[in-house]
């Protein structure tokens, strides 16, 4: 790298970072460029980004964000950076492929004003994700609206059969 892909690196990595809710940090000493693909693929799945960092870049790039104090610390050794603005989708996609190969390790990283730990990010990915939330809320409208329409419609029914009735009967 130039100076100036440096540069241009650290600007957009410092964009990427300030417009993100969380950023975690973790060390992918022994992995494959073919397993940091897959693991790049599941985060941008995710609706994450997954950066191979260089820790000095990487600090400069945290310079004038809200996570400059909190994360600068954990740049050391082979270190990756993932940033989302969904931060349970984020944190579930990492954990899940840290469990699934121990080469990837995570050390840690901040939601907003919260610094995460490797415990904290584990309960973060046990959480349900946005979409599922969105989901499970939808689900809980509509089942009272469809009960509301049933109540409505019935009565509108048994009148319709009373007049029925009463139209056979008279004829």
């Amino acid at each position: 790298m130039n100076r100036t892909q440096k540069q241009q690196w650290i600007e957009t990595t410092n964009d990427q970072v300030k417009n993100a809710e969380i950023v975690l940090i973790a060390h992918y000493k022994g992995l494959t460029v073919a397993e940091i693909t897959d693991l790049r693929v599941k985060m941008r799945a995710a609706g994450a980004g997954f950066k191979v960092t260089k820790n000095l870049l990487a600090k400069r790039a945290f310079v004038g964000t809200k996570y400059e104090d909190k994360v600068v610390d954990l740049f050391t050794g082979p270190t990756a950076l993932a940033f989302a603005n969904d931060p349970v989708s984020a944190a579930k996609a990492l954990n899940e492929f840290s469990k699934k190969n121990e080469k990837l390790v995570l050390v840690g990283g901040a939601f907003g004003e919260t610094v995460l730990d490797k415990a904290a990010i584990a309960q973060l990915a046990s959480l349900p994700s946005l979409d599922e939330l969105r989901a499970k809320i939808v689900g809980l409208l509509q089942a009272p609206a469809t009960k509301v329409a049933g109540v409505l419609q019935a009565p509108a029914g048994q009148l319709a059969r009373v007049f029925n009735a009463y139209a056979t009967k008279a004829a």
